[in-house]
């Protein structure tokens, strides 16, 4: 990890013994709890700089007015940032309905077949190796409380966390953010005049994609000049076709 380079063995176990000791070792050495959001700010930035930029590169190539251009990228941008939203809070929304579900069916089970669930819990022990006094130990524990036991079986016979569900208005309203703040940048040189402006656009295109890619570095712990070569090369490729397309369709329509 990127935190421990350059120290020494002794100095890596004393910083996570004190926070273990504080209480925030995932906090401070993990990542969790950062996932869902970052992955829909960068998803939403990505397709939101990729799109516009293809709009402009598309309008560009066909040698169209400036004014195609805004009007095309400002549609684009506003239907496509709703589009992704609205697409990801029904996504996590449905998500979450079927894991409610699945509680509810397992709340039912413990309720009424207690007997069924008791050894499905003594299952799932015995493949992590408890045996004997220890596997009546733990299930014992496990059993006596209803919540616990429900959320044992949620994660032992589902593969489901419970607490990890993500909030669809939370998460639609990062990837809208993301998607038109990222998304707009493309359009800047043409909304105030510059000079130049599809070499400038592209400029600040390339400039984008590489940071976005690069802030995925805080959770994959991946080189942040590779990450960000990963997704300046997927903007480019798209950019690419769109601004041949628009050069071919401007000669055949």
């Amino acid at each position: 990890m990127r935190e421990f380079k350059n120290k020494s063995r002794d100095e890596i176990v004393r910083e996570l013994k004190d926070a273990h000791k504080n209480g925030k070792a995932v906090e401070r050495f993990h990542s969790v709890g950062k996932g869902a959001y970052l992955r829909d700010m960068v998803y939403g930035a990505n397709d939101g700089i990729i799109t516009t930029f293809a709009v402009v590169a598309g309008v560009a190539g066909a040698s169209l007015d400036t004014r195609v251009v805004l009007i095309l990228g400002i549609a684009n941008l506003i239907a496509d940032g709703l589009s992704m939203a609205t697409g990801n809070f029904i996504g996590i929304h449905s998500e979450n309905q079927y894991l409610a579900k699945e509680r509810k069916m397992e709340e039912w089970e413990v309720l009424h077949v207690p007997e069924e669930e008791k050894k499905e819990i003594r299952a799932i022990y015995e493949k992590k190796g408890f045996s004997g006094a220890d596997l009546d130990h733990a299930v014992g524990i496990i059993t006596s409380d209803k919540d616990r036991w429900v959320d044992e079986m949620m994660i032992g016979e589902l593969g489901i966390v419970p607490g990890e569900q993500d909030s669809p208005l939370k998460n639609g309203f990062t990837t809208f953010v993301s998607f038109v703040v990222a998304g707009s940048l493309p359009l800047v040189p043409y909304v105030f005049g510059i000079g130049n402006s599809f070499m400038v656009a592209i400029a600040m295109t390339g400039a984008a994609l590489f940071a976005v890619g690069s802030l995925r570095t805080l959770l994959t712990r991946q080189f942040w000049f590779v990450a960000g070569l990963e997704m300046l090369g997927v903007g480019a490729i798209a950019a690419v076709v769109a601004y041949y397309l628009g050069d071919i369709l401007e000669k055949i329509v």
